[in-house]
Order: structure tokens, then sequence, then C-alpha cells
């Protein structure tokens, strides 16, 4: 917080934050700033909140290296936030800027929460479905803007289940390029079919296209995202609905 901030500056500030630690399981460091006067707070009106966070863990073990997060205009309860409780009128949008390390994103694929998201999905080979299970999944940032995974999957198809090991290289998203797929290469078992390695590619395609995601009460939006060697910079807009209660 601002040494130059208000007193009700201060006081939601130090609530907002208060709330925030409490959805973590570790921050190195976090900071929040209301930005506000006591006529606005009494109307229910904030001009603006910024949070500026480093080694942030969340409860389902995500981690994320640095954060800054900054809103738009915020409308709130006004009677709640004079007594301590930061309650939204409306859903709130905001931009951020998050840094993920390698280790943080090997971490996250290692989580339950992601893991239960991604254990197994199905896709349409020719009008028969044939199922994906991952079983690893392991991320490198080499740099040069590219982002290689190696994984482990079973596939099962026409009632027989087999393993299957493969690596991939890809270029993300910018504003001015797609998703670009440089390889895609069977290290391990059988090797897929080429009939479902198009529908895989098409549904990670999908996946890729999607306009937002949902997450834990925000909606994200990635507009860009920057890779460096060991590290993965993402530029997201987002949606917040309330501010999570402990």
């Amino acid at each position: 917080m601002s040494e130059q901030q208000r007193l009700e500056e201060q006081l939601l500030s130090q609530v907002v934050e208060s709330k925030l630690s409490d959805q973590l399981d570790k921050a190195e460091k976090i900071d929040v700033d209301v930005q506000t006067d006591l006529l606005k707070v009494v109307q229910g009106e904030v001009d603006g909140v910024s949070v500026e966070g480093q080694g942030l863990v969340m409860k389902n073990d995500i981690r994320v290296q640095e954060l800054k997060l900054q809103t738009e205009n915020v409308a709130i309860n006004p009677l709640s936030a004079l007594f301590g409780q930061i309650e939204l009128n409306h859903p709130v949008n905001a931009t951020a800027r998050i840094v993920l390390t390698e280790a943080d994103m090997n971490r996250t694929f290692k989580s339950d929460y992601i893991r239960n998201k991604m254990e197994k999905f199905d896709l349409n080979v020719d009008g028969e479905i044939v199922s994906l299970e991952t079983q690893q999944i392991q991320v490198y940032l080499p740099g040069s803007g590219k982002m290689k995974f190696n994984g482990t999957m079973l596939l099962h198809e026409k009632g027989d289940t087999r393993s299957v090991g493969f690596s991939a290289i890809f270029r993300p998203r910018t504003p001015s390029e797609p998703i670009m797929l440089e390889s895609f290469n069977c290290i391990e078992g059988d090797g897929f079919s080429l009939e479902v390695v198009a529908a895989l590619m098409q549904q990670l395609k999908a996946l890729a296209n999607q306009p937002y995601f949902e997450l834990e009460g925000m909606v994200l939006r990635v507009k860009n995202m920057e890779v460096q060697e060991g590290s993965l910079t993402l530029l997201v807009e987002t949606r917040v609905k309330q501010i999570p209660s402990a």
C-alpha cells in the first residue's frame, strides 16, 4: 500500500489484502491498493483496485511467480464495506499480467485440480468414440518462443487400451499469429493412427480457440502469451463476479 493513501483507502486495501491472503496457501509478497475516497465508499463506488503479488500459491496447488492486476471501476455494498466486508454489486472487469516459471507450470499439471479437468476426453474418429486418458505431462520452456510437452496417455480404442508416449513442440498464439504446432512425435508405444492425431489436433484447436475460460468464479480471456527461456507471461482479461470469501 502507498504511504500517501487516505485512511479509507488503507482500510479497504487491508480488507481486500486479507481476503485474498485467506485464499492462498502461501504468498511471498502481496500488495493491494484501493483507489477511492470516503464519499465514494459511502456511495458504493471505488475507482479501481490494483494487486501485485509474488510467489502466490493457491489452495488448489497452482503457483504464480508474479501477478499484476488492475480493475476498472468497482461497485460495492457500502454498508458491508464500512464493516470490513467487501461485496461486489456488479461483476468487475480487470486486466492482469501473470508470470509462470517452468517449475510453476509442471506443478500446475501435477495438481489434482488440473488433473481432474484433463484426466480423460473423448474424440470422434470417423464416427467411433476413442478415449484418451492423460497419465503425465512434463513442460519445457527452452526459449525462442517455444513450448515443449512430453507426456504419456492411455489410448482406449476398439475395446483395447495401450500406453503411448509423445513429444510435441508448440508456438503459442500471439495477437498476430495463431497457435503453431512445430512437431508431434510418438516416443513410446505403438503410436497414434493418423485419424486419431487429426481428431486430437481438432480438439486442441477448439479448446485453444475458446473465447474465454471459467475458473473459481472468474471468466478469463488470454490476450497474449510470451514464452521466454524458463518462463511464460500471460496477458489476461478477466471478469470477477465476487471477491472470494474464506
